[in-house]
């Protein structure tokens, strides 16, 4: 099937995407709900969490996005493999995340990732900008204790202006890294890293 085209940059405060989302039900898109979650956001394509759910089977994954012909053509294609520990969300993060989270179960939320997030260069734009505090309290209120944090980015602005955000949340220490702890990379990152260029990244654990 020939690759889905849409476009690179939505705008999150559109009415579109203001409606908001149905609350996850990990019962009815799991083979096993009980799992432990993988959460990432802006997934874009969402080929990083195929390929991990595909080396990782004893983990449950979702996957964010507000570029809904994406969200369809990943779950087309998770469903193509076959991977009951595989699903993909369409939702306006920025402003609904919490309510997207509100029924999963205290303590399974474990890992959230959030790779190269859209920049909005403008500082007109700059409140288009996927991380906030009130997403970054979302994240405090839905994941486990110690659950892990991960966040990439290879701007250098929007690198300090996230880090900062979770720095002056009191429910996040910091865990010194120096590269990507995970298996897989984003077709981003590849890309960026290919080029010599520096990719910025921190993460944190839950208190």
């Amino acid at each position: 099937m020939a690759r889905v085209r849409v476009h690179q940059h939505v705008n999150p405060l559109a009415p579109y995407f203001r409606q908001a989302p149905e609350p996850l039900d990990l019962h009815s898109i799991f083979s096993d709900p009980t799992l432990p979650l993988h959460l990432d956001l802006g997934c874009a394509r969402g080929r990083f969490l195929l390929k991990m759910a595909e080396l990782e089977p004893n983990q449950n994954f979702i996957g964010v996005e507000i570029r809904e012909a994406l969200v369809k053509e990943a779950n087309r294609l998770a469903e193509e493999r076959g991977l009951g520990n595989l699903h993909y969300s369409f939702c306006n993060a920025m402003l609904w995340l919490s309510r997207l989270l509100e029924k999963i179960p205290a303590g399974v939320l474990q890992t959230v990732t959030i790779q190269f997030p859209d920049p909005w260069f403008k500082k007109k734009h700059s409140k288009r900008r996927m991380v906030t505090p009130e997403l970054v309290a979302a994240l405090v209120a839905a994941a486990a204790p110690n659950a892990r944090i991960f966040v990439q980015t290879d701007i250098e602005f929007l690198a300090e202006e996230m880090f900062d955000i979770f720095r002056k949340n009191e429910r996040f220490n910091e865990i010194e890294i120096d590269k990507n702890p995970f298996p897989v990379k984003t077709e981003r990152e590849n890309a960026v890293e290919e080029k010599g260029l520096p990719v910025y990244r921190a993460m944190w654990n839950v208190i």
